[in-house]
């Protein structure tokens, strides 16, 4: 059994222009719009489940040897001239 509650709520201009124009925009009424925002942002705001969180999983690099970790975004960019300097020779 559902109860409604009658009450008068003062909105801010600002709050009430926002609400009009999801009125005219969602085709429902001032009301079923106000109680779904009222719903989403309470909802939004109020503790949820647990989610699962995405996690990774550290592994060892075994990189070569010679092969700085500090370093592999300098590697990549002298991989990435080479390439392109390779592609030139190609199209030639």
């Amino acid at each position: 059994m559902m109860h409604l509650v009658r009450t008068t709520v003062t909105l801010d201009p600002d709050v009430e222009r926002l609400v009009k124009d999801a009125v005219r925009r969602s085709g429902r009424s001032f009301k079923e719009v106000l109680n779904r925002a009222l719903r989403e942002g309470l909802a939004a705001s109020s503790p949820r489940q647990k989610l699962d969180l995405y996690r990774v999983k550290a592994r060892r690099m075994s990189l070569r040897a010679g092969i700085d970790p500090a370093r592999l975004n300098s590697l990549a960019d002298e991989l990435d001239v080479e390439n392109s300097l390779d592609k030139q020779g190609r199209a030639r």
